[in-house]
């Protein structure tokens, strides 16, 4: 089961501003991304449900946070049904995020009190979402539903949505100050972050760096 209550990840992504978003099929590669984020300073990150027998992957990155990275809370993306929600819960995700919208999915998760966090594009989804329990909404793909303008014209008439972008987003003070003024909770960054040598390895001091230099523009900004 979850280590952490929905409220308290949800609580999370706000003070961090940063959700790391990241894949691969090697598990050692995936612990060894998951340090350097943490080291950075990340303490949400989002695992990406792709390809063959993730979710193996997944659970032994979850055994090796709860044992070796304290306090951080792991999560699940890319996840569009509520049979494969139900597999990651079992698994000890913290919360789990989708592309889209889908009823049987909050209710499965509802069900644990897991973190909900669906991916919606215009006023009427999210308004659903929240209906279906959602505390946070992703916003995806990010700049082509609107980018920061799209999340500062819903703030309008849903003030108190906490939206989260994914899609678009680069750690840079520019791109970040625009994204955090229009008033998301957090957003979520992938290939971005992980920053490779060029031999095409992941060059994991500089990986722990970007996530850093990254929480520090956020909190700068704030």
């Amino acid at each position: 089961m979850a280590t952490y209550s929905r409220i308290a990840v949800v609580q999370q992504m706000k003070e961090t501003g940063i959700v790391p978003v990241f894949y691969h099929s090697d598990t050692q590669t995936c612990k060894e991304i998951l340090k350097a984020c943490y080291d950075g300073g990340a303490r949400v990150f989002e695992f990406t449900n792709r390809g063959d027998f993730a979710h193996e992957v997944f659970g032994e990155l979850v055994k090796y946070a709860v044992k070796e990275l304290p306090g951080m809370m792991l999560g699940v993306g890319s996840v569009i049904d509520a049979g494969t929600s139900a597999l990651y819960l079992q698994l000890g995700t913290n919360f789990i995020v989708s592309p889209l919208v889908n009823a049987e999915m909050a209710k499965t998760c509802n069900r644990r009190k897991v973190a909900w966090m669906p991916g919606c594009g215009s006023v009427t989804e999210i308004n659903y979402a929240e209906e279906l329990g959602a505390e946070v909404v992703k916003i995806f793909p990010g700049s082509q539903v609107g980018g920061p303008s799209f999340v500062k014209a819903v703030k309008g008439p849903l003030p108190w949505a906490s939206i989260m972008p994914t899609g678009g987003v680069s750690p840079t003070k520019e791109n970040l100050q625009e994204w955090f003024s229009a008033g998301v909770h957090c957003v979520g960054i992938g290939s971005k972050l992980f920053i490779k040598n060029e031999d095409g390895k992941f060059d994991l001091q500089k990986v722990q760096a970007k996530v850093e230099e990254a929480i520090n523009i956020v909190e700068s900004l704030r």
